[in-house]
């Protein structure tokens, strides 16, 4: 039997964001009752129908970083090969790091001892106990860990092309340096952004791991429905 675990942030109306992004806009756009008016179906069984208006950039919710969202010349969304955002997967327990600290390359090694998981070309993701904290007060677009220089060098060494993490960036957005941003750029590495329920994953040992963005032509990016599949 295989347990699917949903690692996807809660996507609405107004969801937090950072400074620089644009809020979410998810509204109603046609309701059962306005939808009478069309009279679709037959007089005496109507059928109505609703729709919800989505108006969003391409790194709201749970997403995953286009190799062009940092590198001109990188590709976009749509031209990945989808086989980046599947495949075996690790939760790393980095919920002792706490509110805007570092995480290290020793962080790292501790952390895949304590899942007992060797990564070689694994999705790593990394719990690090902010959702649970914050969400979901704006507070949290400030509070996430620094992915550091030497953790990200440690993902690379080890053959990881995609890792993710909660909140909305892997790097502390306010200091503008985008650490792992800028060598995630160098080295062809992804990452998502604001996964959601990790804690739930932790212990798990290897998994598999899913998650596939929109095929949007040309984006920077994608919200992805983020799945975790466990024996």
């Amino acid at each position: 039997m295989t347990r699917i675990i949903d690692l996807t942030l809660p996507l609405e109306d107004g969801a937090p964001a950072l400074g620089r992004l644009a809020r979410p806009v998810i509204i109603p756009h046609t309701t059962h009752e306005a939808s009478k008016k069309m009279k679709q179906g037959t007089p005496d069984d109507l059928l109505t129908f609703t729709t919800t208006y989505m108006g969003m950039l391409d790194h709201t919710g749970t997403h995953i970083d286009a190799l062009i969202h940092n590198n001109p010349d990188g590709a976009p969304i749509d031209e990945m090969p989808v086989e980046m955002f599947m495949g075996k997967a690790v939760c790393l327990d980095l919920r002792h790091v706490g509110d805007r600290g570092d995480i290290t390359r020793e962080d790292m090694d501790a952390a895949e001892e304590k899942a007992g998981v060797k990564v070689d070309g694994h999705i790593v993701l990394m719990c690090t106990g902010i959702n649970e904290r914050h969400w979901p007060n704006d507070e949290i677009c400030r509070m996430n860990p620094q992915v550091t220089e030497g953790a990200t060098h440690w993902l690379h060494e080890r053959g990881s092309m995609v890792h993710g993490v909660e909140g909305p960036s892997t790097d502390r957005v306010e200091e503008n340096l985008f650490v792992n941003h800028r060598i995630c750029r160098d080295l062809g590495m992804v990452h998502y952004e604001w996964l959601w329920n990790l804690e739930a994953v932790l212990g798990a040992g290897e998994f598999q791991f899913q998650g596939i963005p929109l095929r949007i032509k040309g984006a920077s990016g994608s919200p992805v429905r983020a799945l975790a599949f466990l024996d």
